[in-house]
């Protein structure tokens, strides 16, 4: 099945997300759609599925004009799709998400659950998925879940699969085993619509790359590609795409933390009985599959979360902040640069001038006895915005008028213009384009060279590896394992999965 979108445009009010695309999917083919987070690629994609109406332009199946109202056309039509958060209810079983929507019937109109297993085993025997339709999805692992949900697309007869980041929320091993299943699907006659960011994965399965940046087709290439050349593509500029640090000059221990069990907000045990310590002049990553308490522990180290029990205990240069105030601990010298910029990093409708200076208005370098010194904070903003490279006209402007890189940028410039002693930097270049991503990067190591303790969070395994001089695996609230940077992937993969032995 031959898919071509011809000429689609999509506006959301005065943003044009999609401008003129052009783009053909041959039969059997892996096409990889690559750009950064904010391209415009999912956009395209809702269009392609029915959730957008373009517009402009239009969508063609072997050469007949399609309009599609909604994803029930879509899917009518042969097309698939796989999200990046999945679309499956967790107390379902595999074969009853799977039927869901499409239930098969006996007499009276009676589901027939027995025939939808049946679907289940065969799909996934046919392709080596290993699924029991029985399984109840809340007790499925991530990789997992993912083949189900692409059962779900095949049982409806899809000729046309599209997955959006589906790499986001996998182990390094889960991530292979999806690309085997790749290649099989286009073997099989499926056609594939690879949504990425990440060149290693676009360049080890695609047959064909088509580039977006902002809205726009800007090339296409082919998988021999160099890496460096798919980069420039998607930034509009030469980048460094490695990361130039040299060995750790140890210091004392800056942060000590031990037994800390913290709660999420179902009041599960997202932390759970966790020790671990931080040198100064070193970066500790906490590597895994986002959701293992990552976001909990952050959040607990900030004083947003209070710890369970009262053996908890966290020391910072040597002073007890365990159940601190977020003012206090941030007045103990601890810089945080948190997962979400926009929900929790930037009021969006500030200026750049009053983000930078959110967690210190009441010091002296931004008052003038009880007012804002607004003559000091201009030149100070002014100041950082230039050290940090943030790209706007003015520190006036909007925050939520920055691209998603520049605000990245606000948020590091008023943290590191602090005086801190630790910085946790949670997720510090998620939906940031690459030229973002090496400049984050130089202030990340520059805060090691100078001394300071680096806690490092994120779901990103390469820029673990390139950043980190030790990493520390979590896995259901536990640290399962402490390992060297030079670690393999394929070991760093089965310590992400809980796999210790």
């Amino acid at each position: 099945m031959k898919l071509e979108l011809r000429g689609i445009t999509k506006r959301f009010g005065a943003v044009t997300a999609n401008e003129d695309i052009d783009l053909v999917i041959e039969p059997g083919e892996i096409h990889a759609l690559l750009g950064e987070n904010g391209a415009g690629k999912s956009t395209l994609m809702n269009v392609l599925y029915g959730l957008y109406t373009a517009d402009e332009g239009h969508i063609e199946i072997d050469g007949v004009k399609q309009n599609f109202s909604g994803p029930g056309d879509a899917m009518a039509a042969g097309i698939g799709m796989v999200h990046q958060h999945f679309m499956l209810i967790p107390v379902f079983t595999v074969a009853e998400n799977v039927a869901l929507g499409h239930e098969p019937t006996k007499a009276l109109g009676v589901i027939d659950l027995a025939e939808a297993k049946k679907q289940v085993l065969e799909i996934s025997e046919r392709f080596g998925f290993n699924i029991d339709p029985d399984a109840l999805i809340e007790d499925l692992p991530v990789g997992a879940q993912q083949r189900v949900e692409i059962i779900k697309a095949l049982s409806r007869d899809a000729k046309i699969l599209v997955l959006d980041e589906p790499t986001a929320v996998l182990t390094p091993q889960e991530t292979d085993e999806l690309m085997e299943i790749m290649r099989q699907l286009a073997k099989s006659g499926t056609s594939i619509v690879f949504i990425t960011h990440k060149l290693r994965e676009v360049k080890a399965v695609a047959d064909r790359i088509t580039v977006i940046r902002l809205g726009k087709v800007v090339g296409s290439a082919k998988p021999d590609a160099e890496t460096s050349e798919l980069a420039s593509l998607m930034v509009g500029r030469e980048v460094m795409l490695t990361v130039n640090k040299k060995p750790a000059a140890l210091g004392d221990v800056v942060l000590e933390v031990e037994h800390i069990t913290v709660l999420d907000d179902r009041s599960q045990k997202a932390v759970n009985d966790l020790s671990f310590e931080v040198r100064g002049g070193e970066i500790l990553a906490l590597a895994g599959v986002q959701g293992n308490g990552q976001t909990e522990l952050a959040e607990f180290l900030l004083g947003l979360r209070k710890p369970l029990g009262s053996k908890a205990k966290v020391n910072l240069n040597g002073k007890e902040i365990t159940n601190k105030s977020v003012r206090e601990v941030l007045e103990s010298g601890v810089g945080f640069i948190p997962e979400d910029r926009q929900t929790d990093g930037l009021v969006s409708e500030f200026t750049i001038a009053e983000n930078l200076m959110l967690n210190s208005s009441y010091k002296s370098r931004f008052t003038k006895g009880l007012n804002i010194n607004f003559a000091a904070r201009k030149r100070i903003a002014k100041e950082l915005v230039e050290q940090f490279d943030v790209r706007t006209p003015s520190s006036e402007t909007v925050a939520n008028k920055l691209s998603g890189g520049n605000q990245q940028k606000v948020v590091v410039a008023r943290e590191l213009s602090r005086e801190v002693s630790l910085l946790i930097a949670s997720q510090p270049t998620r939906g940031v384009d690459v030229g973002s991503i090496e400049f984050i990067h130089e202030q990340i190591i520059a805060e090691r060279d100078a001394g300071k303790a680096v806690i490092l969070i994120s779901s990103e395994l390469d820029e673990v590896l390139a950043l980190a001089d030790r990493i520390a695996v979590m896995y259901r609230g536990k640290i399962v394992g402490i390992v060297e940077p030079n670690t393999s992937r394929e070991d760093l993969g089965k310590l992400m999965a809980g796999v210790t032995a």
